[in-house]
């Protein structure tokens, strides 16, 4: 038996000591991304929303940063294939290690099999670590497992990892890091459209970088304003893709009429206020707006069309968030906190146009908050489905007649997407039909889309268009 095997036999399931900071002997990218990895288990947090915190209080320069970037998302997107190879590395079940150790030994199991940090590096500061936040016969262990899986490339990793699977959906869970449940369900969303055999490359699509997208609020941003920024996006007609530069600075220095969206949420919003003609007087609504970046977009839309936009958000935080996102606007735009499946009851034959972006499981923005696919479990869909549900009834109840409205999801499961408005289109019995959203948005796209005919409903793609997978369907009331 080898010293590391040894070592490796003996350690790593004391319960670790007190999750005291990493010191600072810890290169500073390494010991932020540690400290964000264990707050996305220890707490939920959200790596998108506290990375950029951690990077900013430490003040690291842009090589740090991107690197600390690197290492947290990458480790949090792989999270599933890297456990594999420690289970085989350690000789035993992740869950039968210390959280805090796993969480070392994830970061580590990514500088070596996927960045080009040098191997005495990752290894040397993933003992650090493991002397801090561990047990002391945790740091042997660590040194073990590392050094083992150090000896071997990633591709030897990856065929005895894929060596385990035990079906075709385990061996594509393994491969790409997902559960295997969201493989069965991107299954089924691309085989509505006759692209099953898109499968693997969608899986791939969401382990890479999402590219920064920026939004000009028409009507708002200034030429000067557009020339800080990079290359036209490719579909949505106010968007850009940040080559370089902070674009929070550039939000700022802005004040807000530059922001950051997902090009795949520009052409949501642009679906519903380019569905047709504004006409001055149009009373609009968003009716679950947090945290405010297609309210923003639509309110400038609305603005320069005549229109006036109300926001609603039932959760207070996020109110707050709207409020803050819609401050570029010259007009204050009211934002509601209503429970938003009561709005066809309290505000019927209102609205002239309505978004529904529906709470959902998230899963078409992996790439971003690569954590949601361990968080989310298949209970999440049913448990969303009732609510997805009543908002888009009452939503429909809201419209006057002949208004349109925007079904909208950042999930491609049909649960969430197409069931949710095929059961809407049937209680409405004929009441309410399905736009050709598909040429609607098509119609505003700088190039082809290349959609599927005839769905009434739009499904973007991260392997495909390079968006997040955001859902729309239009749907008008009878007149």
């Amino acid at each position: 038996m080898s010293d590391d095997r040894a070592r490796m036999d003996r350690a790593g399931t004391t319960p670790a000591r007190s999750r005291q900071a990493p010191a600072d002997n810890v290169q500073p990218a390494r010991r932020i991304a540690y400290e964000v990895i264990a707050a996305v288990r220890e707490s939920d947090a959200y790596a998108n929303l506290l990375l950029p915190t951690r990077i900013q209080r430490a003040a690291l320069g842009t090589a740090d940063a991107a690197l600390a970037t690197e290492l947290t998302y990458g480790t949090l997107r792989m999270q599933g294939f890297y456990d594999r190879v420690i289970a085989l590395a350690a000789n035993r079940p992740v869950s039968a290690i210390d959280p805090a150790i796993l969480d070392v030994l994830r970061l580590g199991a990514h500088q070596l099999l996927a960045t080009r940090v040098a191997t005495h590096a990752a290894v040397n500061e993933s003992v650090s670590l493991a002397k801090q936040v561990g047990s002391r016969s945790a740091t042997g262990f660590t040194n073990g497992v590392l050094r083992t899986i150090a000896r071997s490339s990633v591709e030897e990793w990856r065929e005895r990892v894929l060596e385990g699977a035990v079906n075709v959906d385990d061996r594509l869970a393994a491969e790409y890091s997902h559960p295997a449940w969201i493989v069965r369900a991107f299954r089924q969303a691309l085989k509505a459209e006759g692209h099953e055999d898109e499968l693997a490359d969608l899986l791939a699509a969401d382990n890479m970088a999402a590219k920064v997208n920026m939004v000009a609020l028409p009507g708002l941003a200034t030429d000067a304003d557009r020339e800080r920024l990079g290359l036209a996006d490719e579909f949505s007609p106010v968007g850009f893709v940040l080559d370089s530069g902070d674009p929070y600075h550039l939000v700022t220095a802005t004040e807000g009429r530059v922001r950051v969206q997902d090009e795949g949420s520009q052409i949501a919003a642009l679906a519903l206020s380019r569905a047709k003609p504004i006409v001055a007087g149009e009373r609009w609504l968003d009716l679950c707006a947090g945290p405010g970046g297609k309210a923003a977009l639509l309110a400038s839309e609305a603005r320069a069309g005549g229109a006036e936009l109300v926001a609603n958000e039932l959760v207070p935080a996020r109110a707050t968030l709207v409020r803050t996102a819609l401050q570029a606007l010259p007009e204050t735009v009211p934002v509601w906190e209503i429970d938003g499946t009561t709005i066809g009851q309290t505000h019927a034959d209102t609205f002239d146009r309505i978004l529904l972006d529906a709470p959902c499981t998230g899963l078409g923005a992996l790439r971003r908050r690569p954590e949601a696919r361990w968080r989310k479990q298949p209970k999440d869909v049913a448990d969303l489905a009732g609510l997805q549900s009543g908002l888009l009834d009452a939503a429909l109840l809201a419209l006057k007649p002949g208004g349109i409205l925007a079904y909208v999801t950042c999930s491609p499961h049909t649960a969430e997407t197409r069931a949710i408005v095929a059961l809407a289109v049937r209680k409405a019995g004929g009441s309410v039909t399905a736009l050709d959203t598909a040429a609607v948005v098509q119609s505003f796209s700088a190039a082809n889309l290349d959609l599927p005919a005839d769905t009434g409903s739009v499904q973007l793609w991260p392997h495909r268009h390079g968006t997040d997978a955001m859902f729309i369907t239009l749907l008008q009331r009878a007149p």
